[in-house]
Parts: structure tokens; C-alpha cells; sequence
């Protein structure tokens, strides 16, 4: 199965994976949670090709986690921005950031901190209605009615 055929898998991993599963998007990401817009800082911070910037900006804004925005007119300038369907990423980015910090790097090399309360904060998933951290082994997964 090619990456692109994850779009029609009645999935929401596979269809989700769709948009963010090549390997430049979530750092294109990165730099726009960073505060990021601009395409020239995207090529030359992260040394991405333009071919390949071009595709994975086209099928972000294409998908509507991006906006497209100019910015100048003569010569005409774009920027991304974030959509609150982009924005809704972060706790994937802080999460798969979690997991590199704890399995791939001796040290995190970036720390998050709270801005509100100013303590250094983690990634957590937790249940909605009681709070507590979610793990695989005590979770069911229930096919909605009429969802097949």
C-alpha cells in the first residue's frame, strides 16, 4: 500500500497518518509551533529541499492545518500560519517530542515550560472524564453504531 492510499483506509490512524506521516511535515510543524512562517526559514533551518517544502506546504494548507497568507505584494510573499486544526497537533508534536526525549536522546534538548504557572511541564494523556493517564492495556476500543 502506497502513503497516499492511507486517505481512503476507514482508519483515523491511517487517514490522520495520511497528512502527517512523511517524515518533513511534523518538523515543518516544529518551526510553526516555533512561531515560524515564513518559506524561506522552513528551506534553510531545516535544509529540506524546495521540491519536497513545496509538496508538504501544499498538502498542509490543502488539508487545512495551514493557512496560506500574503504578507507583501510586490513581489508577492506568503506565510503559514496555523489553523486551529493545525494548532489541535500539538499534543501529538509534545508527545512524540516525549518519547524521543525519553528513548532516543540521553538529554532533552529542549525543556517546555508552563508560561502560567512557569514549571517545567510534560506530555500526558488522560481520560476526560476521571483524569487519569490513559494506558494501552486498560483501554477498549468499541466500534461506533452505524460507523461500518
Amino acid at each position: 500500500m502506497k502513503h497516499d492510499d492511507l486517505q481512503d483506509v476507514y482508519c483515523s490512524v491511517a487517514r490522520t497518518w495520511s497528512v502527517i506521516g512523511e517524515r518533513w511535515t511534523m518538523m515543518i510543524l516544529r518551526e510553526c509551533f516555533r512561531g515560524e512562517r515564513r518559506y524561506d526559514h522552513f528551506r534553510d533551518k531545516l535544509g529540506i529541499g524546495s521540491n519536497v517544502l513545496n509538496d508538504r506546504l501544499r498538502l498542509l494548507t490543502a488539508e487545512g492545518v495551514l493557512d496560506r497568507v500574503p504578507y507583501q505584494d510586490s513581489p508577492p510573499r506568503h506565510e503559514y500560519r496555523l489553523t486551529r486544526k493545525g494548532a489541535d497537533l500539538y499534543p501529538v508534536l509534545v508527545t512524540l517530542m516525549s518519547w524521543g526525549d525519553t528513548y532516543k536522546n540521553d538529554v532533552a534538548p529542549v525543556r517546555l515550560v508552563h508560561r502560567t504557572c512557569g514549571h517545567p511541564a510534560e506530555a500526558r494523556v488522560t481520560c476526560s472524564h476521571c483524569a487519569e493517564p490513559l494506558a494501552w492495556r486498560e483501554m477498549t476500543a468499541e466500534l461506533e453504531p452505524g460507523a461500518w
